[in-house]
């Protein structure tokens, strides 16, 4: 087929994912929309491939790996359960969405940028906001197009990462700052095998921004989904909410949680992945073939781009049984599932760097939620569109009610 003028081939099944992130940088280039190169720069992790690839994913990774992710959970705790106190508390109607947006970019910019709640935040949430608007649009930069004002607030964004790495490039030459307090102090701080920087600036904006993307808009909507699910599967929320509250049992009041209670949320998190197996928040993605390949018997050749649907696996009757229904048992061996079929964090030398910080975001927030709210879907029959992601049009409004038990604020 063609698409966007390009010759196309449409690949999807277990046997295509593991093809897909298993293959050479030689073979197939990750390919965005033109949009999300221009908007995001072409230093971004997920314009990479081969070599470039392995060493900018290796320094963010060393930063989102769980040892340094451990002493972060303090923080995500304090941060989440204030969110709660000054958005939900004390309401009796909230939009769902958009306060996990808010969640989620409070959160990222603490541990990317270091910017804490305050003024100095405000300016980056509506620029963000612009830049998301038109980040898939048609790439053409007239005055008053989507793509126009996103461009626009993608550059001021760089000013402000950029003046952000000068800020703390002098701090650590003056000793101020330590390596770990930020993705990009961190980033910063790291040296390669000849003692250079490992990372230029540019590469620090352009992969500051698409992971504060990436892990803000993504998070946010598992969140959303989760509160939704949860309204409406009573047997699922009775079995969240029993193995939150026996958790919450046993910390002392305003005790924060560890990283071993995290690891105590195995249901909850194998609700969290069936939720990211029905509605994953990418549906699909482009490669660009360098040069030709054969696939299951056929050429595929140079110049053409893949259009490549991962998560279709998750549909697949013969991975996961019954695999319209939600059910969280479709997680309890996770061994069983083969390899390349739940592609929820991508896979292989892909998989998603934030995976671990994702998993501590969702499991310290729906502990608060199940053990401080209940509530309920104000229109239940709500349906979501993608855009390209999911999105409710009303923002996914829920009656909330403040449990007295779980005042833990």
């Amino acid at each position: 087929m063609n698409l966007f003028g390009t010759p196309t081939v449409f690949l999807q099944g277990q046997a295509a994912n593991k093809f897909i992130y298993t293959c050479d940088g030689d073979t197939l280039s990750s390919q965005q929309p033109l949009s999300v190169k221009r908007i995001c720069g072409e230093r971004n992790l997920f314009e990479l491939s081969g070599l470039e690839h392995r060493r900018v994913r290796g320094a963010l990774v060393s930063f989102l790996k769980p040892e340094v992710l451990k002493q972060y959970v303090g923080m995500m705790d304090e941060r989440i359960r204030k969110h709660f106190e000054m958005h939900w508390h004390g309401k009796q109607k909230v939009m769902a969405m958009p306060l996990m947006k808010t969640l989620t970019f409070n959160l990222m910019s603490s541990l990317i940028m270091g910017i804490e709640q305050g003024s100095k935040r405000d300016v980056p949430v509506k620029l963000f906001q612009q830049l998301m608007e038109g980040l898939i649009s048609v790439p053409i930069n007239l005055p008053f197009t989507r793509f126009n004002r996103s461009l626009q607030a993608s550059e001021k964004i760089r000013e402000i990462v950029m003046d952000l790495i000068r800020e703390k490039r002098v701090a650590l030459d003056h000793q101020n700052a330590s390596p770990q307090q930020d993705l990009i102090t961190s980033l910063l701080s790291l040296r390669n095998d000849h003692n250079s920087v490992a990372l230029s600036d540019e590469e620090i904006v352009d992969n500051a921004i698409i992971i504060m993307i990436g892990g803000h808009d993504t998070s946010s909507i598992l969140l959303t989904f989760l509160i939704r699910l949860l309204a409406k599967d009573p047997s699922v929320y009775a079995g969240v909410v029993q193995e939150q509250e026996e958790i919450a049992k046993n910390k002392a009041s305003n005790e924060l949680l560890t990283w071993d209670d995290l690891g105590r949320m195995k249901y909850t998190w194998r609700v969290a992945m069936e939720s990211l197996r029905i509605n994953p928040p990418v549906f699909f993605s482009f490669r660009k073939v360098l040069k030709d390949f054969n696939y299951e018997g056929y050429l595929v050749p140079k110049g053409w781009q893949v259009m490549w649907a991962a998560c279709m696996t998750h549909m697949d009757g013969s991975i996961f049984p019954n695999p319209s229904d939600f059910d969280p048992k479709h997680f309890e061996r996770q061994s069983s599932i083969p390899p390349y079929s739940f592609m929820g964090f991508g896979g292989g030398p892909r998989i998603c760097p934030g995976y671990e910080f994702a998993r501590l975001e969702t499991l310290i927030t729906v502990h608060y939620l199940v053990n401080m709210f209940t509530w309920k879907l104000c229109c239940p029959e709500i349906s979501f569109s993608r855009d390209p992601m999911p999105t409710f049009k009303d923002g996914l409004e829920i009656e909330i009610e403040t449990k007295i038990l779980g005042e833990i604020i």
